[in-house]
């Protein structure tokens, strides 16, 4: 790489969002060409990094991101982007301040939560739920596809103070201040959700931790602020190995 590149911020951003773009293809968190991963440009307010439509994610190249503004237009790229994934991104990008990072998928476990009556993380049912505990939101309506700015405004009002919206029917959104914080979540968020899925197929009931020991291992994660950048670093050594071409 050469040195503007690796010095330079905005590139670097491309480079973080399409590593988590092709983890989610290796962990199957991915579904067909659809979700999406945004994330805003370094020092702005009003410019996207997004997916672009058509491509599957594991053929995602950093040079392929698209640059968009609020109201979905092209900035930078080749590519076009998907109506619902601006409808959705764009208005949480510009109404929730924390959200630099906005990672939507339909993976399968935690989707199939949503696709419960009433579904509901059981956060004291894992160590790896136990991270979400205050941080989830639900909307437990499904109102269709995301096709206009008031969808997604309604999404980002269900958020509110959350980081993780349940989507009923849909799947789920993780917001974050950087690509490593998100995809971190996003990978655990699955993972607890997996565990849970399988227990309940037990029909045994769940055994879940004691409220003040819940409260006190959620606030011990939290505190912890290396293991995030540890495990997203990680997986990009992976990715310089083994598929390269990603930062290109």
């Amino acid at each position: 790489m050469s040195t503007s590149r690796r010095n330079d911020p905005v590139w670097q951003a491309r480079i973080d969002l399409a590593a988590a773009l092709r983890w989610a293809v290796r962990q199957g968190l991915h579904e067909g060409i659809c979700n999406h991963f945004s994330l805003l440009v370094p020092g702005t307010r009003d410019r996207i990094l997004i997916n672009p439509q058509g491509l599957h994610w594991s053929e995602v190249k950093a040079s392929d991101l698209v640059m968009i503004d609020p109201d979905g237009n092209v900035l930078e790229g080749d590519h076009t982007v998907e109506a619902t994934a601006y409808f959705i991104h764009a208005r949480i990008h510009v109404n929730k301040p924390t959200a630099a990072c906005v990672l939507h998928t339909h993976m399968p476990f935690a989707t199939s939560i949503t696709s419960i009556d009433g579904g509901r993380l059981e956060y004291g049912c894992t160590q790896n739920g136990l991270r979400f505990l205050g941080r989830t939101a639900y909307d437990d309506e499904y109102n269709g596809l995301a096709l206009d700015h008031s969808e997604g405004d309604r999404m980002c009002a269900k958020l509110a103070e959350a980081e993780v919206l349940f989507l009923a029917n849909h799947g789920v959104i993780v917001t974050g201040p950087d690509v490593a914080t998100a995809y971190d979540d996003l990978y655990y968020l699955e993972r607890a959700a997996q565990v849970q899925v399988y227990a309940q197929w037990s029909g045994r009931p769940l055994k879940i931790a004691k409220p003040e020991v819940a409260a006190r291992t959620a606030a011990q994660i939290a505190a912890d602020k290396t293991q995030t950048g540890l495990h997203f670093a990680a997986l990009k050594r992976i990715l310089d190995r083994e598929e390269p071409d990603y930062a290109q």
